[in-house]
């Protein structure tokens, strides 16, 4: 190709190489999250899709040498094109998959990794190629066009990290990332047209392609709420992929509501106060003081509904990472039904700042508040909402609480296993009063038993006397807690002798009683029995593995 003095299209190729990078990786992203809420184990998918994508991009740079130089231009605005189809559509495409061929979704998955990376790395070296031209020698020719491509792709993740969450679903964003892809190839276009045999057909393509993505995001809540619905037995009255996580809400024929997070139930409002009345009512009969209760999770307000049974409650920190799912509580007709209006009481003060006043007050309110203030009972005690990760807020927070409810998802990811490990037990130890009480949600001892037992041995090792306990929610099987309380002040017999002898229990129970939190204690033979004595740490999630192995099947 003669070289120009004209070095205009040598920043087109830049421009475009540019938008390539950065879509590209994003639409890897895009489908790395929702493999991640369709099947867990977020940073497995993640990685997988990574090394996959990278590995493609290698055998599509091989597959280029075979395109003349006369095809290069026509070739790169072809696989443009397909880019943007396979991006756009994508999403869509691994939801019908996983509804109505799980077994295939993986097939499915892989392949439109393998394609895109392939494309990519298709792409890559035929710009180069056409670059030769406007570039001096080939040391300013790579670097022109690998310096674009990777900063296209800081730019392409970051986008898609902290702006395109705040405006569009999942899938709306993919489509977002097509009609970039397009204007690249018509940018491309534009200015290389000349080079190829039929520009008019290309151009065409380019309609074609823009139109068909175009009825895609028309249509995309429609069509992908479809998809989504056959995941499910009941009607889908809610579904939203937040900043952290999916959300789903569903609901049958006699208005029973089921909340799941990425695929995974998290209640059914058939069985739910069964959860949490086990979860709630036993720490708290342990208690002589019972002022300050600490809840980590729990954004859907159903233990604090509990915890506002209790008139000697003077102030309750409800902390949750995600703000939709706290909004939600506080305003989803079929949610707030459930929780009594445990988030809308008058004295409620939410904050969603990302970081702590070190005087330990919390100022800030959440932005466009649409929360309607009820008038409250003046004696109730004060309830702060604050979104932030649970960590960050150990870390940050003063003070201590008599109480701490740990109502987190099960550790089936790395990001859940930290919340289940020995460094932040100890962290909880200086948050908690010398006669205060944990109380830790520990997954299925029958299904997962060794992860239910490692638990306990990490509470242990982190310096807590620890018991369990356990009984049967029909939404989820077996379940099981653990109570725990500082070494130095309460021993293990202690924390049994104290829940054997419980105070009376709040007359508005629908199922607990003293009685159930007697047989509670009591194990079948051999289920706390193990060989196993690792603990769970930030380098060793022991939990995770024990939990994957015990619900693999």
């Amino acid at each position: 190709m003669p070289r120009s003095a004209d070095h205009s299209p040598g920043w087109i190729l830049g421009v475009v190489i540019f938008v390539m990078g950065g879509c590209g990786l994003a639409y890897e992203y895009t489908f790395s999250r929702i493999a991640s809420d369709l099947l867990g184990n977020s940073v497995q998918q993640w990685a997988v899709v990574i090394a996959i994508m990278l590995f493609c991009m290698g055998m599509g740079a091989e597959i280029q040498r075979f395109i003349p130089a006369k095809r290069v231009v026509s070739s790169i605005l072809g696989s443009q094109l397909l880019l943007a189809l396979l991006g756009g559509f994508g999403p869509l495409l691994m939801l019908l998959a996983f509804s109505y061929a799980p077994y295939q979704f993986g097939l499915v998955h892989y392949s439109l990794i393998s394609v895109i990376g392939l494309l990519i790395g298709f792409e890559i070296p035929l710009i180069t190629r056409i670059n030769e031209g406007y570039s001096e020698d080939i040391r300013n020719n790579l670097a022109r066009v690998l310096k674009m491509d990777y900063i296209g792709a800081l730019a392409g993740g970051l986008l898609w990290i902290f702006v395109l969450p705040k405006f569009f679903s999942l899938h709306q964003t993919a489509y977002i990332l097509a009609f970039l892809t397009v204007a690249a190839a018509l940018l491309c276009w534009v200015f290389f047209r000349k080079q190829t045999r039929q520009p008019a057909l290309i151009l065409i393509g380019i309609i074609v392609t823009t139109v068909a993505l175009g009825i895609g995001v028309a249509n995309s809540h429609r069509w992908s709420l479809y998809a989504e619905q056959q995941l499910y037995l009941d009607r889908i009255i809610f579904s939203e992929t937040t900043q952290y996580q999916h959300i789903v809400l569903t609901k049958d024929k006699k208005d029973n509501l089921r909340c799941y997070i990425n695929g995974h139930i998290q209640f059914s409002s058939t069985d739910e106060f069964i959860y949490h009345e086990m979860l709630v009512h036993p720490p708290m009969q342990l208690l002589t003081n019972r002022k300050r209760i600490l809840v980590l999770g729990g954004g859907d307000g159903l233990a604090v509904r509990e915890l506002l049974k209790y008139p000697d409650v003077e102030e309750i920190v409800l902390v949750d990472l995600d703000p939709e799912m706290t909004r939600l509580a506080a305003e989803q007709p079929d949610l707030v039904g459930i929780n009594q209006g445990s988030l809308t009481n008058a004295r409620v003060q939410t904050v969603s700042n990302q970081t702590i006043n070190p005087h330990g007050r919390y100022s800030l309110e959440l932005p466009n508040q649409r929360r309607t203030i009820q008038p409250g009972n003046p004696y109730s005690p004060e309830l702060q909402v604050i979104n932030l990760d649970a960590i960050a807020y150990v870390q940050q927070a003063t003070g201590t609480f008599d109480c701490i409810i740990l109502d987190f998802p099960d550790p089936s990811s790395p990001d859940l296993a930290k919340l289940y490990s020995l460094p932040f037990y100890q962290a909880l130890k200086s948050k908690l009063n010398a006669d205060g009480v944990l109380v830790q949600q520990s997954t299925s001892p029958y299904r997962a038993k060794e992860a239910f037992l490692c638990i306990g041995r990490t509470l242990r090792a982190a310096g807590y006397s620890a018991v369990p306990y356990h009984d049967h929610v029909p939404s989820f099987g077996e379940w099981g807690w653990w109570i725990a309380g500082h070494q130095g002040t309460q021993t293990e017999p202690e924390l049994t002798h104290k829940l054997e002898n419980s105070r009376p229990l709040p007359s508005d129970l629908r199922y607990l009683t003293p009685d159930l939190i007697r047989a509670s204690l009591h194990f079948g033979k051999g289920t706390l029995d193990t060989p196993n004595e690792n603990i769970t740490t930030l380098t060793r999630p022991a939990v995770l593995e024990y939990y994957l192995q015990g619900w693999k099947y």
